[in-house]
């Protein structure tokens, strides 16, 4: 394909996009314009390793398993993209990650029990699961939903995607809330510090920083699913 050919393609994609976008709600578009992976075979986990990304201390590469017990932990700069079962995730950079057993008796399951993100940027996607993620300052109890979260010491930024969630900050048992999501509709800090029953705050639901919808797709396609909001 030469320049023009190539030039006259973008062109027209973005011409596309700009109908698509007049005709259809945004979720739609995104669908229009993004395609989805194919589900991940049961003998595969990680879809996607950029950077460097170790799972028990051992560098991640395409044949690395991942399952309930381990940790994942990311360099800087990383992004690992994986399932568990029918659990997909997004880790960035500088994460750390502990992906806790349902049952601690069964070495062999798939089922995750809870997830624990002592810092940085997880994205997971999940249905009729009942599990916790727990952050340093957070205690998010999931019941099947796409959620993104920022963990730091002091803050963790919180996005129900869609769903039901209950969130609990660490410190101060009053300061709860329970969230209903159709799409990204109450994004929350949860502050490690604060008055009681104030450790709580809206975040602003038009960021929705360092996380998209193609994203959601991409990764609920890894365990062949849709996301609700298409």
């Amino acid at each position: 394909m030469n320049n023009n050919d190539q030039t006259r393609r973008r062109l027209l994609q973005g011409m596309g996009a700009v109908m698509l976008s007049a005709l259809l709600p945004a979720s739609k578009v995104f669908a229009a314009i993004f395609t989805p992976p194919q589900k991940l075979p049961a003998t595969q986990s990680v879809y996607r390793v950029k950077g460097h990304a170790w799972v028990n201390g051992n560098r991640v590469d395409a044949n690395t398993r991942i399952v309930p017990g381990d940790t994942v932990k990311t360099a800087e700069g990383a992004e690992l993209v994986f399932v568990v079962g029918d659990h997909a995730m997004l880790l960035r950079g500088g994460s750390h990650l502990v992906i806790e057993r349902k049952d601690e008796n069964d070495l062999s399951s798939l089922l995750i029990g809870g997830l624990r993100l002592f810092a940085g940027k997880l994205l997971s996607v999940s249905r009729n699961k009942g599990l916790r993620i727990a952050t340093p300052t957070a205690t998010i109890g999931i019941r099947g939903t796409g959620v993104y979260l920022e963990a730091g010491a002091e803050k963790t930024y919180f996005c129900d995607c869609y769903g039901e969630v209950d969130v609990a900050a660490n410190g101060d048992a009053t300061s709860n809330e329970t969230v209903v999501s159709k799409h990204h509709d109450k994004p929350l800090y949860i502050l490690g510090n604060g008055q009681p029953g104030q450790c709580i705050h809206d975040a602003n639901r038009l960021a929705h920083p360092n996380h998209t919808d193609d994203e959601l797709i991409m990764a609920e396609a890894l365990v062949g699913r849709m996301p609700p909001f298409m």
